[in-house]
């Protein structure tokens, strides 16, 4: 049985979105070469240990830090709240909660101030922050801007064992569900969370952890991604392309996973849906539903289910993985379609066409 994080009786930190993460790489220059000159986001500032990242339509210091160190891992998830008020906020919510809470009025990066990092309940890395360093939004820099342009930072996805156990705290939290997925015995495979009013700022998959699944940057179309992948075809990297091009089915967004020179998941994304109004509702996805994944139907790569990024406690040592109890996805479904529907079952018993299924490859 779930064992669930009680709710705090201070009130919770207002977040705006997801602002930053700092991953840990082990090659700094190979790091700069993929971010920058494959994926073409911007440099606001580099040093020898460290390369502060930002996407084109962004004014905060930077949405991602490259720091070099011994094992490839990641340091922090980061959100930005409303307001100074929220910082102390987020201190008290975490040592209410009985978390390791660290806070620096200068920051823990370059070009954010005051901000609070904690081990949260679920053992990732969390940051809050309001103060930050303005630098030039760089919207109509189109003398910049690539084919391939990364103009936002859209969410984080996050591996956890008990996924309703991380979806309380992040509703505790102020999150939001906006789609899950689900089987008919009440398992919860996977859950995606907002606090913006887009699909997600995080999600939550269900698998071994805590470990960082990926981080994504939002293009303006899909053309954009389709010009990574030629651009990465032409560089003799296509190997680095783990899945995708495609269309999910969660978020309808359409997608490209791929990985830096460290194995960290990194996803392009574009073209979810608006998720403001308060009573937007949630939409549940059967897990055996093989559209649920890739809106095409197709297969999910194994590595997709298992591989993931290790995060760093406060002191910078990698948090130990707890194994998944319940089902997983991978093995219920065999991969992201082998033996789950196409069309619903009911359809075919209803003199419809039959369930279809699409064996390709399997896990």
């Amino acid at each position: 049985m779930t064992n669930f994080v009680p709710t705090p009786t201070v009130p919770a930190p207002d977040i705006v979105r997801c602002a930053y993460m700092e991953i840990v790489v082990t090659d700094l220059p190979k790091s700069r070469e993929f971010y920058v000159d494959v994926l073409g986001l911007h440099v606001t500032e580099e040093d020898e240990n460290n390369i502060y990242l930002r996407s084109l339509e962004e004014f905060i210091h930077h949405n991602l830090v490259l720091r070099k160190g011994p094992v490839a891992a990641v340091a922090a998830f980061a959100y930005r709240v409303k307001s100074p008020a929220e910082v102390d906020a987020a201190e008290a919510y975490y040592k209410e909660l009985g978390c390791r809470v660290e806070r620096r009025k200068e920051g823990f990066t370059k070009g954010i101030g005051d901000s609070v990092r904690v081990e949260d309940p679920l053992g990732f890395p969390y940051e809050f922050f309001y103060e930050v360093e303005h630098v030039e939004r760089l919207t109509q820099r189109y003398d910049l801007y690539s084919a391939g342009e990364l103009v936002r930072l859209d969410h984080f996805n996050q591996v956890t064992p008990d996924v309703p156990k991380g979806r309380k705290y992040l509703e505790d939290l102020g999150f939001r569900v906006s789609e899950d997925i689900k089987d008919s015995d009440g398992v919860t495979y996977a859950a995606w969370m907002h606090r913006k009013q887009t699909v997600h700022d995080t999600a939550l998959t269900g698998g071994n952890g805590p470990r960082m699944h990926h981080v994504a940057f939002a293009t303006h179309e899909k053309h954009n991604i389709i010009q990574i992948c030629d651009k990465m075809g032409a560089l003799r990297i296509s190997d680095r392309i783990e899945r995708g091009p495609g269309r999910h089915g969660v978020s309808n967004a359409f997608y490209l996973y791929i990985l830096d020179p460290d194995g960290h998941r990194i996803e392009i994304y574009t073209q979810d849906y608006y998720t403001g109004d308060p009573d937007n509702p949630t939409i549940t996805w059967d897990v055996h539903d093989n559209q649920r994944r890739d809106w095409w139907g197709n297969p999910v790569v194994p590595s997709w289910y298992t591989e993931a990024s290790l995060v760093l406690d406060l002191d910078g040592n990698p948090q130990p993985v707890i194994v998944r109890e319940e089902k997983s996805e991978m093995a219920v479904t065999v991969g992201a379609d082998g033996f789950s529907y196409t069309r619903k079952p009911e359809d075919a018993a209803a003199g419809k066409d039959p369930v279809g299924f699409k064996l390709g490859v399997q896990v």
